[in-house]
């Protein structure tokens, strides 16, 4: 299969033929209509990054390379998301190389035409996030992240998620905390209005942590080629429209740990300016958008749609514009949740960090037309107009 990688440092693998070589193991199979019989895939999980301050922030059209501009007596000491072992600029070069292999990738999903249709696939793990489940015992909604984080992306392109595969990896297998991880897969799959079709359980003696597991899932959906949310017809003035997180999501999970560990909290203390302790709002489980997003593109008007994952704001809105295009963002058009501002104060990270590294509050943005954009927000209590499509090649703030 090809490999699509993000522009940021995550990597997705994206299928060029839906019946292409499998990988036969000891298969756990949930399958529907005859789909598939014993093939197990696996997907590849990254990572991503960001800092703090008033800044503009660039992106050349191609997706690929990012650059910061700050004011010099604007830099700060805080942490990084390389700080934390996560290196953005080493991820664009991996991109950059696979891109000459395969030319054609680094959208949010993958696309094959079939007929008068396109099957869009993604494929992500849950990342360093896995670590604080395993810290806060909390295994019935990690599940979610990992449908979110893929049915999330092949959304964007318009797509209806049709299936997802899961890979469920640890070194001795315990069934009740594998029921848990389970039934949180189902219940995204449920989300999504999609079928759980089948997936692996690999139980590798003294590959992991006791305790410990792995996580990667795998979705295909379709839609029409003349429905295709493609970003092409993008233009100057149009309207970024954004849809509410439930918090840090799936990305950033690195950065926000070694705050973590240097900040003397446990995850047990409250979070500043919530009910919540700071364990549970970490491990808020990623918002699932399929239904929403779909009803919402049915409607007309929508141009292009950003998943708002590691490279916050900073990297994903510029994957989805025509080349001369940037986006200028209304900074304080929507409320950031408490758990980003306590990252941020707690890691003395710069704002151009945390931009590039978190949803900070939105986890998808829609560039849609003026018209659109009123009908959304009258519709959608959360949703909230967060800037607008201006001419240039960076993401700005005002």
């Amino acid at each position: 299969m090809y490999t699509s990688c993000k522009a940021n440092t995550e990597m997705s693998q994206c299928i060029t033929s839906m019946f292409a070589s499998s990988l036969p193991k000891v298969c756990r199979s949930n399958l529907t209509n005859g789909f598939l019989s014993n093939n197990c895939k696996q997907a590849v999980v990254g990572g991503r990054e960001v800092r703090k301050q008033s800044l503009s922030l660039s992106m050349s059209s191609s997706g690929i390379r990012n650059q910061v501009e700050t004011s010099p007596e604007n830099k700060g000491t805080g942490l990084t998301y390389k700080d934390a072992g996560v290196d953005i600029d080493a991820g664009s070069e991996v991109v950059r190389r696979i891109a000459k292999m395969a030319p054609g990738i680094g959208g949010f999903g993958g696309l094959f035409p079939l007929g008068d249709s396109y099957l869009v696939a993604g494929t992500d793990g849950v990342g360093t996030k896995l670590k604080l489940a395993f810290e806060t015992g909390i295994h019935d909604t990690i599940g979610i992240d990992l449908v979110a984080m893929s049915v999330n992306d092949i959304v964007t392109s318009g797509a209806k998620p049709l299936f997802f595969l899961d890979y469920f990896a640890t070194s001795h297998l315990d069934v009740d905390l594998a029921e848990k991880v389970i039934k949180g897969i189902v219940n995204g799959c449920q989300q999504s209005d999609c079928a759980l079709l089948g997936g692996e359980t690999a139980e590798m003696p003294d590959f992991y942590a006791n305790g410990e597991y792995d996580l990667s899932g795998f979705a295909v959906g379709i839609v029409k080629k003349d429905s295709v949310i493609d970003g092409k017809s993008i233009e100057v003035g149009d309207v970024l429209v954004g849809l509410p997180s439930s918090g840090v999501h799936s990305n950033g999970f690195s950065l926000v740990r070694r705050v973590l560990s240097q900040s003397g909290h446990s995850l047990n203390d409250s979070l500043p300016g919530s009910s919540a302790t700071l364990g549970q709002a970490l491990m808020a489980p990623t918002v699932i958008y399929v239904k929403q997003v779909l009803d919402i593109i049915g409607k007309g008007g929508v141009k292009g749609i950003a998943h708002i994952t590691g490279g916050g704001f900073t990297d994903n809105i510029p994957r989805v514009f025509p080349k001369g295009l940037g986006a200028l963002i209304y900074k304080d058009s929507w409320t950031v949740p408490p758990i980003f501002k306590w990252i941020q104060e707690t890691g003395r990270i710069e704002d151009a960090e945390m931009s590039r590294t978190f949803n900070m509050g939105i986890g998808m943005v829609m560039v849609v037309k003026e018209e659109a954009a009123l009908r959304i927000v009258a519709e959608n209590e959360a949703a909230r107009r967060i800037g607008e499509v201006v001419k240039g090649d960076r993401v700005s703030y005002r």
